[in-house]
């Protein structure tokens, strides 16, 4: 039996993801025995009925508003979470959290002077990821295809040899929160503004038409391929938290030849952003057969619609399974680290 902290909430546009993964995490580490506390980056530890009002397995079809999450950013334990008993205590810590306060690289790097063991890539792999303008700079340099783009300001000229249609994007936040896809030029000011209530960057992209795919990785392993297809023209928040929006075909009914290459590009992006653990690397395959990386996702959802599970499942991996695989390579990293202090 081990002390495993559950890190989850956190004050970005997918809170409502985070508490939808950790009830099920929660819940599979429970049922294997293990000793699980729950702890919620706004408000703390939450006893039974903290867990009960807060931990829904469903995600509603919009992120929280505006105003809501001004006041949970308000509210946030910040440096004082590593201060908490439970974390203290636990044997391993297990984020599930999602956007840049997870996902950036800052609570890595918090729980890295703390001394405190936890799951996930560190705090340069997460950083590295969470950019996506340095994402797809490395990307570049590795020879993994992926679309061109620039950063907002930019020239008209830049602009228009890009093409439309376009995809505006905020450059640090998940789950296509403030992401559009731009098929007339007197749409795209709009479009970044949208972007840029989310983030201070906003990238502008190439719409790469086709097929989406996804690949889980654990460890060094690549998982199932699996095909996404979205009701949606793309595979928007809605589409991705709303059950019988989205079918996902796991394993891909893909030729072999494919699948071995986007196994291959999934793992070769883990490694050049210095992932670890597990992660989740998004493709978009152009109808001539090119795939092109769209992004890597550090702390994947883990929710009952999430695409890491299934791609876990495909590949014989029960969520439970994929829960303990996780965990145990968080704590053999602490100990480790217990073995050969720095």
């Amino acid at each position: 039996m081990t002390r495993i902290a559950v890190v989850t909430g956190g004050s970005t546009p997918e809170r409502d993801v985070a508490f939808a993964g950790a009830a099920q995490v929660v819940a599979a580490l429970r049922g294997l025995g293990h000793t699980v506390i729950v702890i919620d980056t706004a408000a703390g530890v939450l006893d039974a009925a903290g867990e009960h009002r807060t931990l829904r397995p469903a995600v509603g079809r919009e992120p929280p508003s505006a105003a809501v999450l001004a006041d949970l950013r308000r509210r946030e334990l910040g440096p004082r979470l590593v201060e908490l008993g439970p974390i203290r205590e636990a044997d391993v810590v297990f984020p599930v959290l999602h956007g840049e306060q997870g996902e950036g690289g800052a609570l890595q790097a918090l729980f890295d002077l703390a001394d405190v063991p936890y799951v996930g890539s560190g705090a340069l792999g997460s950083a590295l990821a969470m950019d996506k303008d340095v994402a797809k700079r490395l990307f570049r340099d590795a020879g993994i295809p992926t679309a061109d783009w620039v950063m907002w300001p930019a020239d008209a000229t830049v602009i228009t040899a890009l093409g439309l249609p376009c995809v505006v994007k905020p450059v640090k936040v998940g789950s296509s929160v403030g992401l559009t896809v731009v098929r007339a030029a007197a749409d795209l000011a709009p479009a970044v503004d949208l972007a840029r209530t989310f983030d201070d960057e906003v990238m502008i992209e190439a719409f790469v038409p086709g097929r989406e795919f996804t690949v889980g990785v654990l460890g060094d392993q690549a998982l199932a391929v699996g095909e996404i297809i979205p009701a949606h023209e793309i595979f928007d928040y809605e589409c991705k938290y709303t059950p019988g929006m989205t079918r996902e075909v796991f394993p891909a009914d893909i030729p072999a030849a494919l699948t071995a290459t986007l196994q291959d590009l999934a793992l070769r992006t883990h490694h050049v952003l210095k992932l670890r653990d597990f992660a989740r690397i998004d493709f978009r395959v152009a109808p001539g057969g090119t795939p092109y990386c769209l992004e890597a996702n550090t702390l994947p959802g883990l929710t009952g619609t999430s695409l890491l599970p299934q791609s876990a499942a495909a590949a014989g991996l029960s969520f439970p399974e994929l829960c303990e695989a996780i965990c145990r390579q968080g704590l053999a990293r602490g100990a480790r680290r217990n073995k050969f202090p720095s």
